[in-house]
């Protein structure tokens, strides 16, 4: 069996017709239809919107697994690691978009002021039931991609727009109350995960991310065993390995090319890691891949 590897998708990897463009747009069901690979762990260097109209199942970001229902809107920014797990009934849509297209017309912070693409907030929304405002959005937004008309990225940009800044007057405006353990524990997991996601390939030391987050390595690595059921460092482990597994399947770089974009001192130290790890030499690993 090929051991798991950590794809990296761009807007390129869900093509939408012969032109290339920034954005894409489709309903949920066509979407995991189209991509089957879709629902396993990967990561891609844009921003994504995942709005549920209908079904149930988890959607799990930077190691942290959320509900997903109906009203549930996602949001993701590039570099983030997730996958999701859908009932057979999941629909919805899925909307991805490069930051060059929004800013654009949007220039300025506010792409990145939205509470929801900043890590101290949580990504997902859960919307009252009679909120139709965004869905509606959602669906003109696909509505472009299906019936082309002229000036359509423009028009699509501003449904997103709309689509953005309703999503944000749901997020309470005052500071949120002390939150309890598990509100806590979540909020540290998902600042840890994007940071091993941003920083894995410079830092491998718990206590590094630990002071980041401005906690203890002993609180950290209790957080995670009690939420995750894992230590931080295996967590750590787990991305380096990703990466390495990564670009071993699908580039031509040779071994000390890879541990030197990993970050390691030498190729003999990261073949070391790698085989301590997996069981495997890196070149074995590539030559059974």
């Amino acid at each position: 069996m090929k051991p798991p590897a950590l794809p990296v998708f761009t807007l390129e990897s869900f093509p939408q017709g012969p032109a290339r463009r920034q954005w894409y747009v489709e309903q949920l069901a066509r979407h995991v239809a189209n991509f089957p690979g879709i629902s396993q762990p990967h990561a891609h260097n844009f921003y994504l919107l995942l709005y549920v109209t209908q079904g149930y199942g988890t959607h799990t970001i930077d190691l942290v697994s959320y509900n997903l229902q109906p009203g549930s809107l996602f949001f993701m920014t590039p570099g983030q690691v997730h996958h999701w797990q859908l009932s057979a009934d999941a629909e919805g849509y899925v909307v991805l978009f490069e930051p060059d297209f929004y800013l654009l017309r949007y220039p300025g912070n506010r792409l990145f002021e939205y509470p929801f693409f900043q890590h101290a907030h949580p990504p997902v929304l859960y919307l009252p039931p009679n909120e139709t405002e965004i869905q509606f959005l959602m669906e003109r937004m696909w509505m472009e991609h299906v019936t082309p008309a002229p000036q359509q990225d423009e028009v699509f940009r501003s449904y997103l727009h709309l689509c953005l800044e309703l999503a944000a007057r749901h997020f309470p405006t005052a500071p949120a109350p002390a939150p309890d353990e598990p509100r806590h524990a979540q909020q540290v997991l998902r600042e840890f995960g994007a940071s091993i996601n941003q920083q894995f390939r410079v830092h491998r030391e718990v206590q590094y991310y630990a002071d980041q987050l401005h906690v203890s390595p002993n609180h950290l690595n209790a957080l995670c065993r009690r939420q995750l059921g894992k230590t931080a460092s295996s967590f750590i482990q787990e991305r380096v390995m990703m990466e390495a597994r990564r670009l071993l399947r699908h580039t031509d770089a040779t071994v000390a090319q890879i541990a030197d974009t990993l970050g390691f001192e030498d190729a003999s130290y990261f073949s070391r890691y790698f085989r301590k790890h997996t069981g495997l030499t890196a070149e074995v690993f590539r030559a059974t891949a």
